[in-house]
């Protein structure tokens, strides 16, 4: 008997023991924080009237009186001076600033030129008044003839043909001539 008054009173200590439980809020995501979105966006960059690129997104929320627009599933398609084609982006997600007039990519970037050179990175910025993409990233740049580059940081115009590695500068593949400084 003696076992069962015990026993009882640890349950009722532990079943009357208060429990309290904060209610957490959930960190606010960016649809829930845009002053708009849009859907099947696409957009034109421009510098002193020209063409530089063409931008298209699945997904478009805009943010600070509509200066910054946060893109998802981006595409783009970079213009020479002619307006020629020079090249193709494609990343995940990427950010346009219509005050800077600037944009840059995230998340698996691929650009495709139109000689056949294909770079990969995970960050990408396109500066459309110097016609000038770049990163501070890792690289892999490949290109038609099977040469590798790779690197941490390049300068380079769209359409890849002078890049420009900041560090870490290996090659594979075709001999590579470096240019004189």
């Amino acid at each position: 008997m003696r076992w069962f008054v015990l026993s009882l009173g640890l349950t009722t200590a532990f079943a009357c023991r208060e429990t309290t439980t904060q209610a957490t809020k959930a960190p606010a995501t960016t649809a829930d924080s845009a002053d708009q979105t849009m859907f099947g966006v696409q957009f034109f960059v421009t510098d002193a009237g020209l063409r530089r690129a063409e931008v298209k997104a699945d997904t478009a929320y805009m943010f600070e009186e509509n200066t910054r627009t946060e893109l998802r599933a981006v595409k783009a398609t970079f213009f020479q001076t002619a307006g020629d084609k020079d090249s193709d982006l494609t990343s995940r997600q990427g950010t346009y600033n219509s005050r800077l007039g600037s944009m840059e990519a995230r998340g698996d970037v691929v650009v495709n030129s139109v000689a056949g050179r294909k770079l990969t990175t995970p960050h990408l910025r396109f500066d459309p008044t110097r016609n000038e993409i770049s990163s501070d990233s890792t690289f892999e740049l490949r290109e038609r003839n099977g040469r590798i580059l790779r690197g941490i940081g390049f300068v380079s115009d769209p359409d890849l043909n002078a890049v420009r590695v900041l560090k870490g500068f290996q090659s594979s593949g075709n001999k590579v001539t470096l240019p004189s400084r």
